[in-house]
């Protein structure tokens, strides 16, 4: 079989194709190569400045766990003054028993006790309160308010209503209402759920 001149040049010009190609192939990988060589120079930078970064967070935690140590020992002291009890019934004895010794100790007697159960206080607490009716001396009943005031529980005068009872021994008829904070899973899960209900 013979070759004709024209078969000859086509087989020259595809000879001379595939070389170009064969140089255009080789240099488009080693640019491409170059390319990814420089890419771990800029990740190696950004590293550093990822690593300046940690050590300047990490130079903070001394501090944020003394300020965190300090805001816990101000939190324990102050829940101090929570009324103590495993169930709302042991948290109102408490607070119950707390205002019999008060009243005790200025010679009133209670005539009657009404517990109204413990409903929540803001986001963290509950709120125990015992209302009591008690006939008394107005500085009997001065006395009473200022020895709840110094107690080292959490109490308040929710409720104080006075009126005349015996003009003649200067007695009067209150209906004292006082408070306390509890802890907040003291508080039942159904007044829990209706005050979230009602957007408070």
């Amino acid at each position: 079989m013979t070759v004709t001149p024209r078969e000859r040049r086509f087989l020259a010009g595809l000879g001379v194709s595939a070389a170009i190609s064969g140089i255009w192939y080789f240099m488009q990988n080693s640019g491409g190569g170059a390319s990814a060589v420089v890419a771990p120079t800029d990740s190696i930078a950004l590293a550093e400045k990822r690593l300046a970064r940690l050590r300047d967070t990490a130079a903070t935690v001394p501090q944020k766990e003394e300020i965190l140590k300090s805001v816990a020992a101000d939190l324990a002291r102050r829940e101090a003054g929570l009324i103590p009890g495993d169930t709302a019934a042991q948290a109102q004895a408490q607070l119950q028993t707390i205002l019999r010794r008060l009243c005790a100790s200025q010679q009133i007697e209670i005539t009657s006790t009404n517990l109204p159960g413990i409903v929540p206080f803001g986001d963290a607490y509950g709120e125990a309160s015992v209302a009591v009716q008690i006939e008394c001396r107005m500085e009997q009943l001065i006395n009473l308010l200022a020895d709840l005031s110094t107690q080292p529980q959490l109490l308040t005068t929710r409720e104080l209503q006075v009126t005349a009872a015996n003009p003649r021994e200067k007695t009067v008829t209150v209906q004292l209402t006082v408070s306390g904070l509890t802890a907040r899973k003291l508080v039942p899960d159904k007044l829990i759920s209706q005050r979230k209900g009602a957007g408070l």
